[in-house]
């Protein structure tokens, strides 16, 4: 008979190829599971650095085209705000004395002084008659002819003629609406005439306004203006003796009718 030890040895054997080859299989799966894990772990690390990149490039492209909105705006704003210009220097004007010439007329205390007789601009006909002071007269008066009365726009107006002055027989026509009409008794015929006061504006020295003269037939009359107190009141002052005390402009004494 064999020994037991004989017989125990090749299952002895046989047990320990057996445990050997579980020891294998045991380290070979440990391996593969480690294997995984890095290529799994190496796989989420290309994933972040790809969407790293993805986000980096993303955000530039979103900077650079916040950055040509920007410029657009700020383009489209300076095209329609214009920027401020200073305004130019105005060149520096020649001393222009005729421009400056209102005429030359003495006054006292604000008020203009004036002789008997003036040298008198009418606005309109653009005349210049010699006109006679009178603080006597109540109303101021101009020589009118051929006086005719007519209605405009449901007003009263009237149309005359006045002398042109240095020209004998002729006349110029004017319009004016009539301001008030006032009564005239005549001393050496019974009754009352109804003449009509018009508005008209002239100017003597550097004086020039506008006040009303009573229309009236001055033919007979030395002087074709009357300068009354109407206009003379708070304005003028009489150097009685004095004449042409003032003087008118010198455009209108070049340029006028009878400036002479």
């Amino acid at each position: 008979m064999l020994s037991t030890s004989k017989l125990l040895a090749p299952a002895l054997l046989a047990l320990a190829a057996l445990l050997s080859g579980c020891t294998v299989d045991s380290v070979a799966v440990k391996r593969y599971e480690m294997q995984g894990l890095q290529q799994a772990v190496a796989s989420q690390q290309a994933d972040l650095t790809h969407l790293k990149v993805t986000g980096d490039r993303q955000h530039q492209e979103l900077k650079g085209l916040q950055s040509d909105a920007t410029q657009r705006i700020i383009a489209t704003i300076q095209q329609q705000v214009e920027p401020p210009k200073c305004p130019p220097v105005p060149e520096p004007r020649a001393c222009d004395t005729e421009s400056r010439d209102t005429g030359t007329s003495d006054r006292v205390k604000g008020k203009l002084v004036v002789g008997e007789v003036e040298k008198a601009f009418l606005v309109g006909p653009n005349f210049v008659y010699d006109a006679r002071i009178d603080s006597g007269a109540e109303t101021s008066s101009m020589d009118a002819r051929n006086v005719q009365r007519f209605e405009r726009d449901g007003q009263e107006w009237v149309r005359f003629d006045i002398p042109v002055p240095g020209k004998d027989d002729a006349f110029e026509t004017l319009e004016r609406e009539v301001a008030r009409n006032v009564r005239i008794i005549q001393a050496n015929e019974e009754g009352h005439e109804r003449r009509a006061v018009v508005e008209l504006q002239f100017r003597i020295g550097d004086h020039e306004q506008k006040a009303e003269f009573t229309l009236a037939d001055r033919a007979h009359l030395t002087y074709t203006l009357l300068i009354g107190r109407n206009i003379l009141r708070d304005v003028m002052l009489i150097d009685v003796g004095r004449e042409y005390g003032t003087e008118l402009p010198r455009s209108i004494r070049t340029s006028a009718t009878g400036s002479n």
